[in-house]
């Protein structure tokens, strides 16, 4: 059996991973498993790994993780596959693949092809509620979005926030959540820019002077704060496009597109395009001046309100 599990849901690629093993282990002990790291491994260790006969076991498995990262390895997968015999199974795994290559398509047609894919909107809150029940625990749809809002919607820091708030209540709750889950600053430069857009430049302010007594560095909150807007424009320059089209085309993930189009229908291109001209000439004097930061990001905040 040769495998690939790739995709940038890390959660979903790394349960299958672990599972996979853990079988694997169980019936064929630990000196049965291999694991290579493709990045500095050589090809004729791989080779040899792959090749070579399972030592006290009727069955060998090798994982080999990231093989793309040596260009050596896109060129000679065919080879190094060719000829693996029946008693060793061989897990490729890899974070990220380049679709336009050939060593997509040779894995994608010649190996069992796995893609994990994150989750986004309904079908993340779903997930979430699932895997509270699943653990004996309770956690409603409303309270799932909550959560999702608080830290965004990477399912692997989820799964762990989850674990938490079960462990203290099997009963989550957004009083729970709130007392036990630290937003993350991406969420709260979000919310913070959506207080400014709504007008509310008290509430922004706060969010902005909470971050900085979490020890959030003004040149990290301005790196967020560019990357919500660079969000913006994608969004405002998208025409009549889906949210799912969009995220595709500008590498998004699609939760992201669709909780950031509220806020682009908030702001002209114009006043976007302004404000990203602002932003950099804050982020130049920051480094080129003794100007204080904090009040120049006060100010801004006071100009996203205007």
């Amino acid at each position: 059996m040769i495998a690939t599990l790739t995709g940038d849901n890390t959660f979903a690629l790394q349960t299958e991973l672990t599972a996979r093993v853990n079988a694997f282990v169980a019936e064929h002990g630990d000196l049965a498993l291999e694991r290579i790291d493709g990045q500095e491994a050589t090809v004729e260790h791989v080779s040899e790994a792959i090749n070579s006969l399972p030592f006290l076991a009727s069955k060998k498995m090798v994982v080999l993780r990231e093989p793309s990262k040596q260009k050596v390895f896109t060129e000679q997968i065919a080879d190094l596959l060719a000829d693996a015999p029946e008693t060793t199974d061989v897990i490729i795994v890899e974070s990220k693949l380049d679709k336009r290559q050939k060593y997509y398509d040779y894995l994608r047609k010649n190996t069992e092809f796995n893609l994990y894919e994150s989750l986004a909107g309904p079908a993340l809150a779903s997930w979430l509620v699932t895997q509270a029940k699943a653990k004996s625990g309770t956690l409603s749809t409303a309270d799932a979005n909550y959560l999702i809002d608080k830290i965004g919607p990477n399912q692997l820091m989820l799964a762990s926030e989850l674990e938490k708030l079960l462990i203290y209540n099997a009963a989550v709750t957004r009083a729970t959540i709130d007392l036990l889950v630290e937003p993350t600053p991406q969420s709260t430069i979000f919310q913070l820019i959506e207080a400014a857009f709504a007008g509310n430049t008290k509430q922004a302010l706060a969010l902005y002077d909470e971050q900085r007594a979490l020890k959030i560095e003004p040149q990290q909150i301005i790196a967020l704060m560019g990357w919500q807007l660079h969000i913006l424009a994608i969004l405002a320059t998208a025409g009549d496009r889906s949210a799912d089209e969009i995220a595709k085309e500008a590498k998004l993930n699609p939760y992201v597109v669709r909780k950031s189009q509220g806020l682009a229908r908030k702001v002209s291109f114009t006043k976007l395009k302004k404000l990203v001209e602002t932003l950099a000439n804050i982020d130049a004097d920051s480094k080129t001046t003794s100007n204080n930061t904090d009040d120049s990001l006060k100010l801004f905040i006071i100009e996203l309100a205007g």
